[in-house]
């Protein structure tokens, strides 16, 4: 990246990428008087580390990337579940009949409407259905999320409607005057056959780049469910560019392990379709479907459960939504592309990304993906000194329309990017990092979990990054209790005491005094949540 200087701005060349083709063009964006605190070096370094290229997406819109290769691959399989399989032509088809069905009982571009699904090949048909129409589609897998909250959500979303399975129309799941549409009793009707191939399709007003494709709701901090706008433009961004697209191609086999409410399970499902790949959703068994694919994306958590050795399909992993032990990377690294993402579901699945090597000593999570921009950030908002560890700031495409109903909460994390100065947000990530000597990400863990002990502030990912390494450690974290702090720890050990005195020596070693946890707590396997991640909050009830 090259910079010249001028009194008002820095003037620096922001590479475009085109296919294989590299172009350059000269535009006055980051404001100097904003970078004022930073040597004339770090400035440049604040440019270059944390402003991607631009790199123009293959599609402009989910349907146009799922449409494209109905054309051009109609036969091919797009999706297997159990022992069913559908190609993209006949998804393309039912969805096509569902979507009129909906236009029938007054759905239109802009809606929501809520997609009470568990994973399965209607889950999907209700997926598309929904982008045909332009509408916005709000996932949540009943079998997990309690009725009151499947409730609260229908009512904060605002949707006109509810897609479900005849599973749950016994179970009082919906509120006597919510519509819902029994997706498979309603494709089972001989009335709706006789449209295959006669449909042509409808209203798609609501497909443009800033339209909002769906909404994924958080758990947020007090409890209340904050619903995430995510735009078509925020998922073109990651899902069809590289390495956002992990090499998805037709023929390729990409798990769908994960809850349709998580922001990742986007990334197998819509990635794959608009990629034109094959869609392998699990049942029960999440080693079944990995052992088959060739991608997987899944938290770490989830990747521990999957035995390596009987993945002899795989050729790209790619995890995200909790720090990555080094271990796991290595493991993987050694025998298929692995990357390690992070980002908030506010910057869209993820907004930084590294393929990693063999042997990973500090491990990173990269640099933004196209289009985007990370900035650290102190508490006054103003650019950290390069090595310096502040708040993380994610800018660019990927920064999604705000939290439905809730002004108050938008205001507090997204704010106007002060340094490209060209109207686009950036959002809080609330995660802590610093740049490294490579001009890649160290993560530290959030700023929620930094804690006072014994008047000194502690990481507890430092922590738990270091127990990891040891070897037959699975999974770590370590929280605060009271005053002092405990690690818990998973795997199978054949000797704990002499694991115990290994993990004190290697803590003590690399961290001051302080950071030693008082108790270590061994356990077979962590709880999870719903969404693949350690379940700190069923860790915090254990120590009550």
């Amino acid at each position: 990246m090259k910079k010249t200087a001028s009194n008002d701005d820095i003037l620096y060349e922001r590479k475009i990428e085109i296919g294989k083709k590299k172009l350059h063009y000269l535009k006055p964006s980051i404001q100097k008087k904003n970078i004022s605190n930073l040597s004339i070096q770090e400035q440049v370094k604040f440019i270059e580390y944390g402003i991607a290229p631009l790199v123009p997406p293959k599609h402009k819109n989910i349907l146009e990337a799922f449409e494209y290769w109905v054309s051009k691959t109609p036969k091919a399989t797009a999706a297997i579940h159990l022992n069913n399989t559908i190609s993209y032509k006949e998804l393309d088809n039912q969805a096509t009949i569902l979507a009129l069905l909906l236009k029938q009982k007054g759905i239109s571009s802009g809606d929501s409407i809520g997609l009470y699904m568990h994973r399965s090949l209607d889950m999907l048909i209700g997926i598309i259905a929904c982008l045909k129409l332009g509408a916005i589609y709000v996932p949540q897998d009943p079998r997990i999320v309690p009725k009151s909250m499947l409730n609260s959500i229908y009512k904060l979303s605002n949707s006109s409607i509810i897609i479900s399975h005849s599973d749950y129309q016994n179970q009082e799941l919906f509120q006597e005057q919510i519509e819902v549409v029994f997706i498979d009793k309603e494709l089972s009707k001989d009335i709706h056959q006789r449209l295959y191939g006669s449909v042509k399709l409808i209203n798609q007003k609501g497909n443009t780049p800033d339209s909002v494709c769906f909404v994924l709701f958080t758990s947020g901090t007090t409890g209340i469910p904050n619903g995430v706008q995510v735009t078509h433009k925020n998922l073109c961004n990651i899902l069809y560019t590289t390495p956002g697209n992990l090499n998805i191609k037709p023929g390729t086999k990409v798990a769908q392990i994960l809850n349709i409410s998580f922001d990742m399970a986007a990334w197998e499902i819509l990635g794959c379709l608009g990629n034109g790949g094959t869609l392998l959703i699990r049942g029960k068994s999440i080693q079944d479907t990995a052992q088959k694919a060739n991608v997987i994306i899944a938290t770490p958590t989830v990747l521990t459960t999957i035995d390596l050795n009987k993945c002899k399909s795989i050729e790209t992993v790619a995890v995200a939504g909790e720090p990555c032990p080094e271990i796991l990377a290595n493991k993987w690294a050694k025998v298929c592309d692995f990357y390690n993402s992070c980002g908030p579901t506010e910057t869209t699945i993820v907004n930084t990304m590294k393929k990693c090597g063999l042997k990973n000593k500090e491990l990173s999570i990269g640099k933004p993906t196209p289009n985007n921009t990370v900035y650290i950030l102190n508490e006054k908002q103003e650019p950290c000194k390069i090595g310096e560890v502040g708040i993380m700031w994610a800018g660019g495409n990927c920064v999604t329309k705000g939290y439905i109903n809730n002004g108050e909460l938008n205001k507090k994390r997204y704010a106007n990017d002060p340094f490209l100065n060209n109207g686009d947000l950036m959002f809080n990530t609330g995660d802590l990092g610093k740049w490294n000597s490579e001009g890649e990400l160290i993560h530290y863990g959030r700023v929620d979990d930094q804690v006072k002990i014994k008047g000194f502030r502690v990481e507890l990912d430092a922590i738990s990054k270091i127990i990891e390494r040891t070897t037959d450690v699975k999974r770590a974290v370590t929280l605060k209790h009271q005053n002092f702090l405990v690690s818990f720890i998973s795997g199978r050990f054949k000797n704990k005491s002499k694991v115990l005195e290994t993990l004190k020596n290697n803590i003590s070693k690399e961290l001051p005094y302080y950071y030693l946890p008082t108790e270590f707590i061994f356990m077979e396997e962590l709880p999870k949540t719903s969404r693949g991640k350690i379940n700190k909050s069923e860790l915090k009830e254990f120590l009550i």
